[in-house]
């Protein structure tokens, strides 16, 4: 076997981090976000084979079965899944990478309990690194759960439940002491236990309206699991490489509650959400204007500037492609078409984005809020599709509503607007939506890649 020097293998590891750390570099635009891939696809090979050839591995029978199982299940997953789901694979994947990390600190202890070689600071590593990992895995599953449909996706509020929690806590904590001073398997069971269930009680009162901040703080979570992992085995890039991930994740949840206008601690310890609209689910409401595709195909086709403002709807509709017809129609004829994304768009970070690329749609023509929100005043016509609460004025004017001061896109502002909308249900906030009461707004009803395929083919002379 091919042995390398300390000072060699450390050299690799740092190497492998750099290149982790370019490749979250990557992943922060659209058009870099392949390099960045590259760049952290190169560093994970980088890390396998330098961790495979290192000394301490005695022999390759497990590791070639758990990769070889671990290849084929992301396979299977990576060719089946469609895009529209991607955030509750992410939520799974989240939970793997806590299961892993009780397993490992399980394992561990059991080993050394046999050998009689304990200490206190890896008794201590053992149990943080097993309860983060449970909180993750069984947080992880809610999550996929909410996301999936599986479950509501309706906060599950109840009477103490902060009081409930921070007992739970409390217990936890007081537990791990004692285990670090006196370890047993059963000690380190009923601590992991309760951590199980702490993460289902953290995440059962998080609403459908935080769940993008909630898929990236398991996010967070899953990268100081696989930190305090690394400690459990000394492998200092999976302490780095876990560290990386937890920081970013938890900055990343901490820019999109900014961007929500949501207490990052309200959020992760009791939701949003609760009190849902009482408006009606099924066709126009009083004071809605409602259009047909044809009529909104005849303004967009008279447009100077369209701007289309992409929702979770059109995830849904999986829209994405027909949507790519729409904007070649209207370029041929001459219409300026550009794309508006809202950092909290979708069910997790860069949703929007990623359907937008899947269907080749250009990444000059998409812009982030902040780009785009001024030329929305100079828009002919804005074009909804399955947006909600990003575009909800309230956020602006009305003070008593829930989504007040958080940051929306300004479609208001421009001439004309057509939502796409099944129905008149509000978004995840669950709180109407004033917009669509606007005297320049008309709302089409319909699946959003049925109402898309409509507009094109009436821009292509299909529908006159």
């Amino acid at each position: 076997m091919l042995e390398l020097s300390a000072d060699l293998y450390a050299a690799f590891y740092l190497l492998a981090t750099i290149l982790f750390v370019f490749g979250l570099k990557g992943l922060s635009s659209p058009k870099t976000a392949l390099r960045g891939n590259a760049s952290a696809m190169a560093g994970m090979i980088l890390a396998v084979v330098v961790t495979l050839i290192h000394p301490s591995v005695k022999s390759y029978t497990w590791i070639i079965a758990g990769l070889g199982a671990g290849a084929l299940i992301g396979t299977v997953l990576a060719l089946k899944i469609q895009m529209t789901a991607m955030p509750q694979l992410v939520a799974a994947l989240h939970s793997f990478v806590g299961l892993a990390a009780v397993l490992v600190a399980a394992g561990t202890l059991m080993i050394h309990l046999h050998e009689g070689e304990v200490s206190g600071v890896l008794l201590a590593e053992l149990m943080i690194g097993s309860a983060i990992g449970a909180v993750t895995f069984t947080g992880s599953i809610i999550a996929f759960g909410k996301l999936q449909g599986l479950v509501g996706s309706n906060p599950v509020v109840y009477k103490g439940q902060h009081f409930i929690n921070l007992l739970i806590g409390l217990v936890i904590i007081g537990g791990s002491v004692q285990f670090v001073m006196s370890p047993d398997l059963i000690t380190f069971a009923w601590i992991t236990a309760l951590s199980l269930l702490i993460g289902v009680l953290l995440i059962i009162p998080i609403g459908g309206a935080d769940m993008p901040v909630v898929v990236s703080m398991l996010n967070s979570y899953s990268g100081w699991a696989a930190s305090a992992t690394g400690f459990t085995l000394n492998n200092h890039l999976l302490i780095a490489t876990g560290a990386l991930v937890g920081s970013s994740g938890a900055i990343l949840s901490y820019i999109m509650c900014r961007a929500m206008n949501r207490s990052f601690f309200s959020v992760i310890l009791g939701g949003f959400g609760a009190e849902a609209s009482a408006v009606a689910t099924g066709g126009p409401a009083k004071g809605v204007k409602s259009a047909a595709a044809e009529d909104a195909a005849f303004l967009l086709e008279n447009s100077t500037k369209v701007i289309v403002i992409p929702g979770y709807g059109m995830a849904v509709a999986q829209a994405q492609h027909a949507l790519k017809e729409l904007q070649a129609a209207l370029e041929e004829k001459g219409v300026e078409l550009k794309y508006a994304i809202h950092p909290v768009a979708g069910r997790m970070p860069g949703h929007m984005n990623v359907l937008l690329a899947e269907a080749d749609i250009p990444y000059d023509s998409v812009f982030e809020m902040d780009e785009i929100n001024s030329e929305f005043s100079s828009a002919d016509v804005s074009l909804v599709i399955g947006a909600n609460d990003v575009v909800n004025p309230d956020a602006k004017n009305d003070k008593a509503s829930p989504l007040f001061g958080m940051p929306i896109l300004d479609v208001y502002k421009s001439r004309q607007i057509f939502v796409i909308k099944r129905s008149m249900k509000p978004g995840y906030a669950g709180v109407d939506n004033s917009l669509f009461y606007y005297p320049n707004c008309a709302l089409v009803f319909g699946d959003a890649k049925e109402v898309i395929e409509k507009l094109a083919s009436a821009l292509k002379g299909g529908g006159h």
